[in-house]
C-alpha cells in the first residue's frame, strides 16, 4: 500500500485548517451579532419623528418635526399656554425648508431652513405665525431676535386629531395649504411659489 499522499488528499488536509478558521470566524460573528441584538434598546419615544416633503410647482418644501400626542390632556390654553411662543413639535423645534423663495400667507420668505413658531391665542383672536432663522434649536426657549417673518393666521375647528399633524391637504398649481391640526384646532397657512 502506497503511503504517499496524493495531491488531492494533501489539498484537502491543507483546506481543513482554513475551514476551521472560517467556522470560528462565523461562530464569533454570530455570537457578536447576538450580543448586539440582545442589548437593550432605548425606549420608544412618546413623540414620533416625521419628515414630509411636498412639491409646489418647482419648489420643494420639507417639514420635519416630532409629533406630540394629546393623551387626554387639555391642549391650547393649558398644556400650550396662550400668548406665548410655542413650536408645533416636541423635543426640538419644527423645521421648514424651502428650496427656493416662496410667499407664506403673502410674506416673502427666501429659500432656506427655518424653525416654525406659533403664538396661540384664545378664540376668536388670530394666532401669530413666526419663521425663525434659528433652524436647529430645542423646543424651548424661543430664539428671540431671529424672526424672518411674522404674520397672523386665523385658527378653525375640526374633528379631534390625537397626534399633532402638519400636512398639505390642498396642493394646486403654484399654491398649497400647509395645515396644522391638533385636538380640535386647525391652523391653515398658504404657501405660494412663482408660477414661472
Amino acid at each position: 500500500m502506497d503511503h504517499t499522499r496524493s495531491p488531492r488528499r494533501a489539498a484537502a488536509v491543507l483546506f481543513l485548517p482554513s475551514m476551521r478558521m472560517g467556522a470560528w470566524a462565523f461562530l464569533l460573528s454570530a455570537v457578536a451579532v447576538g450580543a448586539v441584538q440582545g442589548q437593550e434598546r432605548d425606549p420608544i419615544p412618546l413623540s414620533q419623528h416625521q419628515v414630509l416633503t411636498q412639491s409646489i410647482g418647482w419648489v420643494e418644501v420639507e417639514v420635519e418635526y416630532r409629533r406630540p400626542v394629546a393623551r387626554g390632556r387639555e391642549l391650547f390654553g393649558a398644556l400650550v399656554p396662550y400668548d406665548e411662543p410655542w413650536t408645533p413639535a416636541a423635543d426640538s423645534a419644527a423645521v421648514v425648508r424651502f428650496s427656493d423663495d416662496v410667499w407664506l400667507d403673502g410674506e416673502a420668505v427666501p429659500a432656506g431652513s427655518y424653525s416654525l413658531w406659533l403664538i396661540p391665542r384664545a378664540a376668536p383672536r388670530a394666532w401669530t405665525v413666526i419663521l425663525s432663522s434659528a433652524a436647529r434649536v430645542f423646543h424651548a426657549p424661543y430664539p428671540e431676535g431671529r424672526d424672518v417673518v411674522r404674520f397672523e393666521a386665523m385658527p378653525g375647528e375640526a374633528t379631534h386629531v390625537e397626534t399633532l399633524q402638519l400636512g398639505f391637504p390642498v396642493v394646486e398649481g403654484p399654491e398649497a395649504l400647509l395645515q396644522l391640526q391638533w385636538g380640535t384646532v386647525t391652523l391653515p397657512m398658504t404657501i405660494r411659489v412663482s408660477p414661472g
